[in-house]
């Protein structure tokens, strides 16, 4: 295996956001790697402008057969190769062609363990038929190690931290935030997140009117950032278009930190969240955490009371509670909270991330 000169890496990814390039930026940088990335179409509800370093090979999927595809395995030979779970069948066919000659095949997945009934009988299967296909796995945390442990991965053929933000992107707008709120931390959640069923907008735009109509809000306000099915439906909501309520829309990682010096509490809704790289990001640029307790990233980036808070997911009462909690804090207790919030944000980044596919690659096949 590659311990020196150039090492190959091929990922076959489906829909790529900015934070994933910079793990692979660092991949080339760190570790004299080329990449050959192959993408799914750009996804309509984050329609990101994306930039591509030099040592990275851009492919669309959709002008790929799955022989082409194959033949771009072989052409470029990868010592490695990162695949975006196992719906897309062309992908896993190139998986298992080069498992068979002895080439590292990593499947990656956010997925945490539920114990449904479909996951048990993927577990069936998976034990069968993943050894011939994947070599290791790298998943986002404890919940999405359980599940490839069930589905056959030994533990030492497992890695956690899958999802990394782009640490210096938003450390950099942290520490210019935490210096213009030395005097004084903005009154507004921010909620930054797709609108769909998942993420519970509008459980958040009902708990935050309420309070509003009760004068319990102070002088408080709340700001969605995203688009998605949900947007006109939560937007115009008899909450959602609640005065003190904003909807922005999407907005480019590179106009956020308009968005972001104009808000004081990350807030993230969700009744199902695999991971959610934005509290990461958010914990960088200096944010409090208000987190329901189904966003899986709490587990690395949430010290409860240290620099957030969290609520159970679907509880409109406890949620109101939440917020009236962060309500009640002085804005010197918010911006320790902040402080805190960067010391976690930084603890994984897009060069830990690359060295763990650099070790990786160093293993046994």
């Amino acid at each position: 295996m590659p311990r020196s000169g150039t090492l190959r890496v091929m990922v076959l990814y489906t829909e790529l956001a900015p934070y994933v390039l910079a793990g692979l930026e660092r991949l080339v940088a760190e570790h004299n790697a080329k990449v050959v990335l192959v993408r799914w179409p750009v996804n309509a509800e984050a329609p990101f402008h994306l930039k591509f370093a030099e040592g990275i090979e851009v492919y669309e999927r959709r002008t790929l057969s799955d022989e082409g595809l194959l033949q771009l395995a072989q052409e470029h030979n990868p010592h490695i190769t990162l695949c975006a779970g196992w719906i897309d069948k062309g992908y896993v066919r190139v998986c298992r062609k080069l498992r068979a000659v002895g080439k590292l095949t990593v499947l990656c997945s956010d997925t945490a363990w539920r114990g449904d009934l479909r996951q048990w009988v993927a577990t069936v299967v998976a034990r069968v038929v993943f050894p011939r296909i994947f070599s290791h796995a790298w998943v986002t945390g404890h919940g999405q190690h359980r599940y490839a442990q069930r589905l056959g991965f030994a533990p030492a053929r497992i890695r956690t931290g899958f999802y990394a933000a782009d640490t210096a992107y938003f450390l950099g707008m942290g520490e210019v935030l935490l210096d213009r709120r030395k005097d004084r931390w903005p009154h507004r959640f921010l909620c930054v997140a797709r609108y769909i069923a998942a993420k519970d907008q509008q459980l958040l735009c009902d708990a935050f009117a309420a309070l509003c109509e009760t004068d319990g809000a102070a002088d408080w306000e709340l700001w969605f950032a995203g688009t998605g099915e949900l947007f006109d439906r939560i937007s115009s909501s008899a909450s959602g278009s609640h005065p003190r309520i904003k909807h922005l829309g999407f907005v480019q990682s590179t106009a956020m930190q308009d968005v972001l010096d104009q808000c004081g509490v990350f807030v993230l809704p969700s009744n199902y969240e695999p991971w959610g790289v934005v509290v990461q990001e958010h914990a960088c640029a200096g944010f409090p955490l208000l987190l329901s307790d189904r966003v899986m990233a709490a587990e690395r980036f949430l010290d409860e009371g240290g620099n957030g808070l969290a609520f159970t997911s679907g509880d409109a009462g406890a949620l109101q509670n939440t917020l009236r909690r962060f309500m009640s804090l002085t804005d010197g207790q918010l911006r320790e909270m902040a402080q805190r919030s960067v010391q976690l944000g930084r603890s994984w980044g897009p060069s830990e991330w690359a060295l763990t596919v650099q070790q990786m690659s160093t293993e046994q096949q």
